[in-house]
């Protein structure tokens, strides 16, 4: 094999790494970024450095033996008929969007509940993405669709020109399967939107004249009626620029009548003050804490979460950070639903008519409980635990706020999806899909392990390797991390991983480190801002653990992260360049004294700090990894790859990442896809490519 790769790159002329006397990015904050003008996302230069690094990168990735076949199976897999077609509710009806090699760009489409449940459904299609891309001359993505209750006929229906954030959004009335001419429509913009009526709507968005805020979402919120013209629209609610983003949330019951119009006010990313809109146009502030999770409203309570401790009043107790509450916000009476246990987590909550559905984590493995209202006398919430598989992840895919109708996912790294129709209302479920394998999972095995962390911790971690695996440090091991704004990661079935990794004998890792929700709000604030460094050193602690028991050795260990895991990767990179063999960094965060004039990166200072603070900067600058890299270091060779249009995580950390390197002399690989967002689902032949290359660069440096 390496003797057919070096016969195949010694054909193309590839560029020399020459260390160079290029100024180097410096801490301080006055001195010029020598790279800056890669941040220019469409500047000529910038592009014209992109499309060298992109033609550099192919010519060593795609002319691998491997990547063809990498390619069609990822390909093939993305656009397989036998996936499942994940369900959401509509009106009566089941709605799915769908992308396969007919349909790059996909349909919206839908169903009734009795044929999604066969094996071959009758689909309606509402909208082809293809057909009115190419009429209209645009690469329309679909965002989702803001309907209104309870019949969800009429739809305001958000577009996406290349897969970014920005959408522009039409109605379109379901019946006629057509947009309304006259309708409701706002071009492009950061937006939200929420029906007051049939024919009123409260939208946050860019209205012109400085009403974005410094993060890039709106914090102006207006009423609109139909026939109006934007510059018509009565404006209800005005924040400020340095808040993360405003927006409007209509607040429902279960037969679609309104209950509260609100306005959500972040103030910051994990602080939202909600204030209720009154007929007379003033706000009133709910008495809530500001760290919260609103999920929705069931038998005349706000269903919430706090994310901190909430201090006992007249009105109710002290209820801890992470349980679930029942919130009047006419009385300010507040029941307990539920409070995690200490190795417990609740990971997602969603509402029907009458149920609250809560899918919780018990040191990472998955259960799923509904809970019924008091009834009567009663003032507890009462439980049910669902018989769904043990030792599974479990998502609540949908949750019908019409009915007690729901549908749950169940997974496992090697165990197939699963979808589940649950009936919240009596606890009953059925298995209504099956993924067929994709990959050949039999000999692999399972395992969650703990690693012990610089200070003490026990970290969680999920390894899957093959059953006949050799404790000798030989095995090519990637582990994948993220660490923050309390997401948790748990156990997916991921085809491309299995297809093109594991079934080659690979191992994988999945790192449960702090910064995530793995453990309540805790084991997120555990490293937050100052206390960063407690997210590497968990990730660090899982690599040592690795290499302590053989499963691996630095030769044939990699690690994989995206967005928020930019900044994990490239601290490890800069604090234990030892230990890797590969490392892929896909839509990053890098520069961290400059995230925040960067794309929506200020809406994300409570949870790193705020760079332009002395105070805050010097603790930051511990953790950029673009300004930490140094002269004289032996690093490994990272791939670095991103999307031009992100406008979310700026390209400009990932480019100037990789053109310090080249200044520096040292090894690195970088691609950039001209066309998608941060989610880099725009498009299959585009995402089997992407694996294609993420897997070629692995089993370079990890197999051969």
């Amino acid at each position: 094999m390496r003797l057919i790769l070096a016969a195949l790159l010694a054909t193309v002329a590839l560029p020399v790494l020459a260390q160079t006397t290029t100024a180097l990015p410096s801490t301080d904050p006055k001195a010029p970024d020598p790279f800056g003008w890669l941040e220019d996302i469409h500047s000529p230069r910038a592009l014209k450095w992109v499309g060298v690094e992109n033609k550099r990168t192919a010519a060593r990735l795609e002319t691998d033996p491997r990547y063809q076949a990498f390619h069609d199976q990822a390909l093939a897999l993305f656009t397989s008929k036998a996936r499942i077609p994940n369900p959401g509710f509509l009106g009566k009806d089941i709605d799915n969007t769908w992308q396969d090699d007919q349909h790059v760009k996909g349909l919206w489409r839908r169903t009734t509940p009795a044929s999604y449940r066969t094996a071959d459904p009758k689909w309606e299609t509402l909208i082809d993405l293809d057909a009115l891309s190419k009429a209209e001359g645009k690469n329309w993505l679909f965002h989702g669709a803001t309907c209104l209750p309870p019949e969800e006929r009429f739809c305001l229906v958000h577009l996406s020109n290349g897969g970014g954030d920005a959408v522009e959004i039409r109605e379109f009335d379901t019946a006629t399967k057509q947009f309304v001419s006259g309708g409701f429509h706002f071009d492009s913009s950061k937006q939200d939107v929420a029906w007051l009526d049939k024919d009123t709507v409260l939208v946050a968005r860019d209205f012109g004249g400085g009403t974005l805020t410094q993060s890039g979402y709106p914090f102006v919120v207006k009423r609109l009626k139909r026939g109006q013209s934007l510059d018509q629209a009565v404006e209800v609610f005005r924040g400020q620029p340095k808040d993360v983003r405003v927006s409007p949330r209509v607040i429902r019951d279960g037969q679609g009548k309104v209950a509260l119009v609100l306005i959500g006010h972040n103030v910051g990313f994990f602080s939202t003050q909600y204030l209720k809109l009154n007929a007379d146009g003033s706000t009133t502030r709910l008495a809530i804490p500001g760290k919260n999770s609103l999920h929705g409203y069931v038998a005349g309570r706000l269903i919430i979460t706090p994310n901190e401790d909430w201090a006992a009043d007249v009105h109710h107790p002290a209820f801890k950070a992470g349980s679930l509450v029942a919130f009047d916000a006419a009385t300010g009476a507040a029941d307990l639903i539920t409070e995690p246990g200490p190795t417990q987590a609740i990971d997602n909550v969603r509402v029907t008519q009458n149920r609250v559905l809560v899918s919780l984590l018990d040191n990472v493995n998955g259960a799923l409980d509904v809970y019924a209202p008091p009834a009567g006398a009663k003032v507890e919430w009462v439980p049910t635990r669902l018989a769904f598989p043990k030792g599974l992840a479990l998502t609540i895919r949908a949750a019908d706020r019409g009915s007690d109708r729901a549908f749950v996912a169940t997974e496992g790294f090697i165990e197939p999806t699963a979808l589940w129709s649950v009936n919240a209302a009596t606890g009953q479920i059925a298995r209504v899909k099956q993924l067929p394998a994709q990959f050949d999972g039999s000999k692999d095995v399972v395992e969650q392990h703990f690693a012990t962390s610089k200070d003490g911790t026990k970290v969680p971690y999920f390894l899957v390797r093959p059953k006949g695996m050799k404790y000798d440090g030989s095995t090519p091991t990637v582990m994948f991390g993220y660490g923050g704004f309390q997401i948790s990661e748990t156990p997916s079935y991921r085809p491309e991983v299995g297809k093109l990794w594991l079934e080659r004998g690979g191992a994988y890792v999945l790192a449960n480190i702090r910064g995530g929700g793995e453990y309540g709000p805790k084991w997120h604030e555990a490293a937050l801002r100052e206390n960063r460094q407690r997210a590497f050193d968990d990730f660090d602690a899982i690599a040592r653990d690795l290499f302590a028991h053989k499963v691996t050795s630095p030769k044939h260990f990699g690690i994989y992260a995206r967005s928020n895991g930019g900044v994990l990767t490239t601290v490890s990179m800069t604090q234990h360049p030892e230990d890797f063999g590969a490392i892929v960094i896909e839509s990053p965060l890098i520069d961290m004294l400059r995230y925040n004039h960067l794309s929506a990166g200020a809406s994300w200072m409570a949870e790193y700090g705020d760079p332009d603070k002395p105070e805050d900067r010097a603790f930051i600058a511990k953790y950029s990894g673009y300004t930490a890299l140094r002269p004289g270091v032996k690093y490994p060779e990272p791939y670095i790859t991103t999307n031009t249009e992100d406008d979310r995580v700026h390209p400009g950390h990932p480019r100037k990442f990789a053109a310090e390197l080249k200044a520096l002399g040292d090894p690195y690989l970088y691609y950039e896809n001209t066309f998608g967002g941060h989610a880099n689902d725009a498009d299959p032949e585009l995402n089997a490519r992407r694996w294609a290359r993420h897997y070629v660069y692995l089993s370079q440096k990890l197999v051969d």
